[in-house]
């Protein structure tokens, strides 16, 4: 379906370069952000009040190419065992023809353009699926890693001209916050995976309705460079109906693990991070301030759907902890029963009545019970960050 390696040559000879820094600086801001990722376990989990049995997780300080690398192998783990489901259900071609050499070359080029553009972008993040550590001499994949862009951490900083060492902390507690939840709620992660296997296999590929999703995606592309509001994202516009389904689950659980993680980078206040409120205010209206062609960008690829998601997510938490209280609001990672549904996240008295009041969460939460995104490992994200050299500056 995709040649992975098409879409790692594709996405590091179209990223952008990173800002322009000196090696001794590129090195000190590594070893301070591979410090701030330890330092802040210790306030995430006493605000938070979860605790996870993993005392020293995996931290990867990387550049925008080991970012591309890392994500390709995130994608790998969660879709080839999909490749092999959907083959035995003879929805692929058979491997070695050529519309499967072709269209998997085409995809990894539509793959790596993508994550070049995200690659300069993203600040760090919590990668769910890692490839087994062969080194350990079993099938089992590691738990997880924090994986923090060394680059754009920087370019950010620069750009905001806030205090780089309370950005830094700032960027940490989000990534942190994210290990938490996926180490403390043992359920979490296997919850996340199954979903999205779920959506990718309701795909279905019958001619007619796959017309009538090429012409919707053209128009979601038409809407986001006209610039309108009610402009659906490449995504939202190709699903099946059973996917819509599959995706509202996927996009409650994101919307509250990113909402968890943004309420947790401010809710720690100045004992933490002194300049926090200065460093909210200044992100916020940097993220507002994109130009139009970088807003329909954001629009066709679901960006500013997440932007959304974050902002929703994060009055959500904090509506449950000031009213209830945070212990209150733990029971939220009882079960996949016990979380928000969307529409519970837009009304937080909602999912309190239903479940903090002494529900036992069971009353048409509308998820499926079961028990994500992730993104360098090949090496140099784990001792540095990678091939981050001085580089010219430009950056958007």
């Amino acid at each position: 379906m995709i040649d992975w390696d098409v879409a790692i040559a594709t996405g590091v000879r179209w990223v952008r370069p990173g800002p322009q820094v000196g090696m001794a600086d590129a090195r000190r801001a590594v070893a301070e952000l591979r410090d701030l990722a330890d330092a802040v376990r210790g306030p995430v989990r006493e605000l938070t009040g979860l605790h996870s049995p993993e005392t020293a997780g995996q931290v990867a300080v990387v550049d925008r190419p080991g970012w591309i690398r890392a994500n390709v192998d995130g994608f790998r783990v969660v879709l080839d065992p999909l490749v092999t489901r959907l083959a035995e259900r003879g929805s692929v071609p058979a491997q070695g023809s050529v519309v499967t050499a072709v269209g998997s070359r085409m995809t990894g080029m539509q793959a790596g353009l993508i994550l070049a553009y995200l690659a300069s972008r993203v600040l760090g993040q919590y990668e769910l699926f890692l490839p087994p550590d062969t080194s350990r001499g079993d099938d089992e994949a590691p738990a997880g890693r924090l994986t923090l862009v060394a680059p754009n951490i920087v370019m950010v900083e620069r750009e905001l001209g806030v205090d780089q060492h309370d950005f830094r902390r700032w960027v940490c507690l989000h990534e942190e916050t994210h290990r938490t939840q996926f180490t403390a709620v043992p359920w979490l992660r296997g919850y996340v995976q199954e979903q999205m296997t779920e959506f990718l296999l309701a795909s279905d590929l019958d001619p007619a309705a796959i017309l009538k999703r090429i012409r919707s995606a053209a128009d979601a592309v038409a809407g986001a460079v006209r610039g309108s509001d009610e402009s659906e994202s490449l995504i939202e516009a190709i699903q099946t109906p059973q996917q819509r389904e599959i995706l509202d689950r996927l996009t409650a659980v994101m919307t509250l693990v990113e909402g968890h993680g943004d309420y947790v980078m401010d809710a720690v206040g100045p004992r933490v991070v002194p300049s926090v409120a200065q460093i909210r205010e200044r992100f916020n209206s940097r993220r507002g301030s994109a130009g139009r062609i970088e807003r329909a960008i954001r629009r066709i690829l679901g960006i500013d759907l997440k932007m959304k998601q974050y902002a929703q997510g994060s009055r959500f938490v904090k509506e449950v902890v000031d009213q209830a209280g945070m212990d209150v609001f733990n029971k939220i990672w009882d079960s996949p029963q016990t979380l928000p549904t969307r529409a519970e996240l837009g009304a937080p008295q909602a999912w309190l009545d239903r479940v903090a009041d002494g529900g036992t969460g069971q009353g048409g939460a509308d998820h499926n019970g079961a028990d994500h995104n992730g993104a360098d490992h090949n090496g140099a994200g784990d001792n540095g960050a990678g091939d981050w050299y001085p580089r010219a500056a430009g950056e958007s």
